[in-house]
C-alpha cells in the first residue's frame, strides 16, 4: 500500500482527521489512480470536518476516476444534500442507483432529501419501500413517520414512532419524535408519560430531560420547569444545555438570576450559537443595575458573533434585531435581512413579538401592505393551531340581564396599559356589566393590580398556564365580549384569541396594529386614530365617539411644572425625546437633526436609558453630527421610569415617525411640552394625531416633513405660544376627552353595549 496511505490510516486510529486528508491528497495528487477506497475515505473525512465544497470537488474527481462505484455517487449526492442542492444530489444517487440498485443507502438518502424539501408524500413513498424491505429497521420506520407527520398524519406517524422504539428501546431520536408528535396533538399528559418511559429506559441521556423540561415551559408551568432542572442538575452541574434552560426558564421571573446560568451556559460551550443568543437577548432585557452596560456587553457578543457567522434562523435573526435597533446601528441592521424576508420569516415560525419591531420600518404603501400580510401569516398559523383541539364548550348560561365583559392582560398593573385603562374600572356600569380579567404576569402583585382586582368580578391571575388551559378557563366564565390589552408584549397570550373563547372579541390599547387574527372581530379606535383606508385594518373599527384613550389617575399625580421655559432659564432652545429606539429611523435621526442645525444654538435631548450605553450614544451622535449638530448639542438623560421631571428640561417634544408616541406624547403634554407629529394612514402612524386632536392641537400635526420641520421652526419662534401651552396644558387635557374619564367609560360601555346587541343570538352561537 502507498505509504502516504498507511500514514492516513494512522492519523485515523489516532483521531488526527486534518492529517489523514492532506495525506491522503497528497497520495492522490502524486498518483491519480489510487483505488475508489482511498478516495471514499478522503471524501467521507471531508464531510465529517465540514469542508463540504471542497468535498464536492473531490468527489468530481471521483466519480470520474471511478465511474462505476456505487458509493462514491452516493457521497456526492449526500454531500450535495448539505450544500442543498437537491436536483443535483438526487441526479447522483439516480446513477447510484442505476448502478447498482440493491445498496439501500442511495434510497434512504433520496427520502432525507425529499423531507429537506419539503414534500413529505414523496419521502413516505421512499421509506414506505424501505420498511417493506427491511420491516424490522428502527431508523425506517422512524423515518416514515417522520413524512408522515409532514403530512400532519399525527396518529399514523405515532404508530410508526412507537415501532421505532419498540425494535429499539435506545433510539433517542424516536422518542423525541414521538413526544414531539404527541405534544402537538395537545396530548400532554401522555407526551410527559412518554418521556418518562425513554428517561427511565436512558437516565443519562440529556436530551430527554432537556425536552421534559421544554414540556413543561411551552404548558407555560415555569416554576415547575426549574424544579424539574434543579432536580436533575446535581447529574448533569457541567452540562451547558441544563444552564441554557434553568436561564431560560429563570429569566421570565428573575432576570438577574437567570443571567447568571446563561453566562456559565456560555462559558461551558462558547460556540453555541442557541446559548450566547439567549445571553444576548437578557443582557438586553435586564432593567435593573447598569442598564445601559448591559445593553453595550450584548451588544458587543452579537457584534463579535456577526464577525464570525451570518444569522439565519428566526430567533437569532429577532434577538439581534432588537440590540441593533436599541443601540440604532442601522447598516448592520439592514445586512440581516429585509423588510420582507425577515418579517415573513419571524411570521411563520409564530413570533408575534418581533413584528412589532417592523412598524417603525414602514417606509412605502407596499410596506404597510405587506405587514398587514406577515401578521395575516402568523394569524393563519396560531388558528392552525388552535383547530387541532377546540374548547370544551360550556352549555349556555341563563340569562340575568348583565352583560360579561373580560380585559386580557399581563399589564393589568403598574403599566401604561393599566393607566388607560383605569377608568374603565374606576367607573364599572355595574347595572349592565359583570367584569372579568385575566392576567399571566409572572411577577409580584402591586397597588394597581390589586386595586383592579378588588373592583371586578373576577381578577384569573395564573402566571403558569397554557394558551389552550387560558382559553377554556375564559371559554367557561361564558362572557359575551373578550378584550385583549397586551398584544404580544412580554407574558401577554395574544394567541389565546385563536381559540374564540368568547362569541365576540376585540383589540384595544396594547397593540397598535391588527394582530391577525380573524378571530378578533374588531379594534378600538377613534375618528382620528382610525387609519384613512379601511384596508389597513384586519378587524373592523369599533369606534369610540372621540378618544379611543382617556387618561387614568396616575396622570394626575403631581409632577411639578418648572416655573419658566427651559429657554429661558438656560438661553436656547431644546428640541427631545422619550420613545423607545425601536421607533427611530435614519430619516427620523436626520429630520431631528436638521430641525437642531436650523435653530441657532439648540439641543436635542434624549430622556432613554440607552443614554448609557456607549455605542447608542455614538451611532446618535454620528447621525447627528451628518447634519453639522456638534456633540456638545446632544443631550443624554439617562434614566428609566423616573423620567417626567426631564420633560422640564424641553421645549419641544418632536414625534418619530411613521410609529408615533403614545403614552410618551401624553406625558409630554401632561408636563407642558407641546408635541409636533407627523400623520400618516395606518393606525400606528396616527396615535399622536388622536390626542393633539383632542386637545385642540390639531395644528401641530403635519402631512409631510416639510410641514413637520415647518410647524417646529414656527414654534421654535412662537415663545409666548410655548410659555401659554406649558401653564394651560394640564388643564386643557383634563377638559378634553382624554381628561373626562367617567364620560370616558361611559362610552365605552356603550360601545360594548351596542357591539353585543348587534351580533344575533344565533350568530354569537355559532362563533362561541
Amino acid at each position: 500500500m502507498n505509504q502516504r496511505l498507511v500514514a492516513a490510516n494512522a492519523a485515523l486510529a489516532a483521531g488526527q482527521r486534518e492529517v489523514a486528508i492532506a495525506e491522503i491528497i497528497a497520495a492522490i495528487d502524486a498518483d491519480p489512480e489510487q483505488p475508489a477506497q482511498a478516495y471514499r475515505v478522503l471524501i467521507h473525512q471531508l464531510y465529517l470536518t465540514n469542508q463540504l465544497e471542497k468535498g464536492l470537488d473531490w468527489s468530481a474527481k471521483a466519480v470520474s476516476r471511478h465511474p462505476k462505484d456505487v458509493e462514491l455517487w452516493n457521497l456526492r449526492g449526500v454531500l450535495l444534500r448539505r450544500l442543498r442542492r437537491f436536483d443535483e444530489a438526487l441526479a447522483a444517487l439516480d446513477e447510484a442507483s442505476r448502478l447498482d440498485p440493491r445498496p439501500l443507502a442511495p434510497l434512504v438518502n433520496r427520502g432525507n432529501i425529499y423531507l429537506d424539501m419539503g414534500e413529505p408524500a414523496k419521502a413516505e413513498a421512499v421509506f414506505t419501500r424501505l420498511v417493506r424491505q427491511e420491516p424490522r429497521n428502527p431508523e425506517h420506520q422512524r423515518q416514515i413517520g417522520r413524512a408522515l407527520l409532514g403530512q400532519r398524519k399525527r396518529e399514523a406517524a405515532i404508530v410508526r414512532f412507537r415501532q421505532a422504539v419498540a425494535l429499539r428501546k435506545d433510539y433517542v431520536e424516536a422518542w423525541l419524535d414521538l413526544a414531539g408528535a404527541l405534544h402537538d396533538l395537545h396530548r400532554d399528559k401522555l407526551c410527559e408519560e412518554t418521556l418518562d418511559k425513554a428517561i427511565a429506559t436512558l437516565p443519562q441521556e440529556a436530551r430527554l430531560h432537556e425536552a421534559k423540561a421544554v414540556l413543561f415551559r411551552r404548558r407555560g408551568e415555569l416554576r415547575k420547569a426549574e424544579a424539574y432542572l434543579q432536580e436533575i442538575r446535581p447529574s448533569f452541574e457541567t452540562a451547558a444545555w441544563l444552564h441554557y434552560q434553568l436561564g431560560g426558564v429563570i429569566t421570565e421571573y428573575d432576570r438577574e438570576r437567570g443571567n447568571i446560568h446563561l453566562r456559565r451556559a456560555v462559558e461551558l460551550d462558547p460556540h453555541k450559537l442557541l446559548h450566547r443568543m439567549a445571553l444576548v437577548e437578557s443582557l438586553e432585557r435586564t432593567r435593573s443595575g447598569d442598564e445601559g452596560a448591559h445593553i453595550e456587553e450584548a451588544y458587543q457578543i452579537l457584534k463579535a458573533t456577526l464577525a464570525q457567522e451570518t444569522l439565519t434562523g428566526p430567533a437569532p435573526l429577532k434577538i439581534g434585531t432588537e440590540v441593533l435597533i436599541r443601540v440604532c446601528a442601522f447598516d448592520e441592521l439592514d445586512r440581516l435581512g429585509s423588510f420582507r424576508d425577515v418579517g415573513r420569516l419571524w411570521a411563520e415560525s409564530g413570533r408575534h413579538t418581533a413584528l412589532l419591531k417592523q412598524l417603525a420600518r414602514v417606509r412605502t404603501p407596499e410596506d404597510r401592505s405587506e405587514l398587514l400580510e406577515q401578521h395575516r401569516i402568523w394569524g393563519r398559523n396560531t388558528e392552525a393551531v388552535a383547530a387541532e383541539q377546540p374548547l370544551r364548550r360550556p352549555p349556555p348560561r341563563p340569562k340575568d340581564g348583565k352583560m360579561r365583559l373580560g380585559f386580557m392582560s399581563s399589564d393589568l398593573r403598574q403599566h401604561p396599559v393599566a393607566y388607560f385603562s383605569l377608568p374603565l374600572f374606576d367607573h364599572i356600569d355595574r347595572e349592565r356589566f359583570d367584569v372579568y380579567c385575566y392576567s399571566y404576569f409572572q411577577g409580584q402583585e402591586d397597588r394597581v393590580q390589586r386595586y383592579i382586582a378588588g373592583r371586578v368580578t373576577a381578577f384569573r391571575w395564573n402566571p403558569d398556564i397554557a394558551a389552550r388551559d387560558a382559553a377554556q378557563m375564559i371559554a367557561d366564565d361564558q362572557l359575551d365580549m373578550l378584550i385583549e390589552l397586551g398584544g404580544s408584549t412580554h407574558m401577554n397570550k395574544l394567541e389565546v384569541m385563536a381559540w374564540r373563547p368568547a362569541p365576540i372579541q376585540a383589540s384595544w390599547l396594547g397593540y397598535p396594529h391588527s394582530a391577525g387574527l380573524s378571530t378578533i372581530d374588531y379594534f378600538v379606535c377613534d375618528p382620528f386614530s382610525a387609519p384613512s383606508r379601511g384596508e389597513l385594518l384586519i378587524e373592523k373599527p369599533l369606534m369610540m365617539p372621540h378618544s379611543w384613550l382617556a387618561l387614568g389617575r396616575v396622570f394626575s399625580a403631581h409632577h411639578p411644572l418648572a416655573d419658566a421655559l427651559p429657554e429661558e432659564r438656560k438661553g436656547f432652545v431644546t428640541f427631545g425625546t422619550a420613545n423607545n429606539p425601536h421607533k427611530y429611523g435614519r430619516e427620523v435621526l436626520r429630520t431631528w437633526a436638521r430641525i437642531v442645525a436650523a435653530t441657532p444654538d439648540s439641543r436635542f435631548a434624549f430622556i432613554r436609558p440607552e443614554g448609557g450605553t456607549p455605542s447608542f450614544r455614538q451611532n446618535i451622535l454620528a447621525a447627528f453630527a451628518a447634519e453639522g449638530v456638534a456633540e456638545e448639542r446632544v443631550i443624554f438623560h439617562t434614566v428609566r421610569g423616573q423620567h417626567m421631571p426631564y420633560y422640564n428640561e424641553v421645549d419641544i417634544t418632536l414625534d418619530p415617525f411613521p410609529l408615533t408616541g403614545g403614552t410618551t406624547t401624553a406625558e409630554s403634554l401632561w408636563m407642558g411640552v407641546p408635541l409636533v407629529s407627523l400623520v400618516g394612514e395606518a393606525f400606528y402612524e396616527r396615535l399622536s394625531y388622536s390626542i393633539l386632536s383632542n386637545i385642540g392641537l390639531g395644528d401641530l400635526c403635519a402631512a409631510d416633513l416639510d410641514q413637520y420641520a415647518e410647524i417646529a421652526m414656527r414654534l421654535v419662534g412662537d415663545r409666548e405660544r410655548r410659555r401659554d401651552l406649558r401653564n394651560s396644558l394640564r388643564e386643557r387635557m383634563r377638559e378634553s376627552p382624554l381628561g373626562r374619564d367617567a364620560e370616558f367609560a361611559r362610552d365605552f360601555y356603550d360601545m360594548v353595549a351596542k357591539a353585543v346587541a348587534d351580533v344575533p343570538a344565533s350568530e354569537a352561537k355559532v362563533r362561541a
